[in-house]
């Protein structure tokens, strides 16, 4: 055999391997998501609470109970999490929330909220209209391939 060939055949069994390992890890992981999401969904209370203040911060500098923090893995630590500072009764309590919903948690205003721990999973207006998530910036290059189209005529592609 050519040197060129057995280097393709360990090549292909390496990424091989690599696949069935992506694979087996991914059920595993897709396993443990659906029981994690099934204690949240057991846990979930329904609490009013008045928004005061939603950022994105480290865990650190979140000001979350030092066990929460412990809890963490190592290289999450220092990943940025939404957080949301809101008065529930008569204190003030920093929750993390979830990705999905952050943009829709209006600020300094009252909501109703499914809470399950620490962890806003569901919110929804209490007084008034909900308010949509605003709208997110269109980049240059999106900015470019818009006017291009509508020099030419054609839809804009959504």
């Amino acid at each position: 055999m050519s040197p060129l060939t057995i280097v393709l055949l360990v090549i292909l069994v390496v990424l091989t391997a690599a696949v069935a390992a992506l694979y087996f890890l991914g059920k595993k992981a897709q396993k443990k998501q659906a029981e994690q999401q099934a204690q949240i969904a057991a846990m979930r209370q329904s609490v009013s609470m008045l928004i005061i203040d939603k950022k994105r911060m480290k865990i650190k500098e979140a000001g979350l109970p030092q066990a929460v923090i412990q809890q963490t893995p190592r290289l999450m630590r220092n990943s940025k999490l939404p957080i949301v500072k809101a008065k529930v009764g008569p204190q003030i309590v920093t929750l993390v929330c979830d990705e999905k919903i952050f943009d829709m948690v209006p600020v300094k205003k009252e909501v109703k909220a499914s809470v399950s721990g620490i962890y806003i999973t569901e919110v929804k207006g209490l007084h008034g209209r909900p308010t949509p998530a605003p709208q997110k910036k269109k980049g240059l290059f999106r900015q470019t391939v818009e006017k291009v189209q509508e020099k030419a005529g054609a839809k804009p592609v959504k």
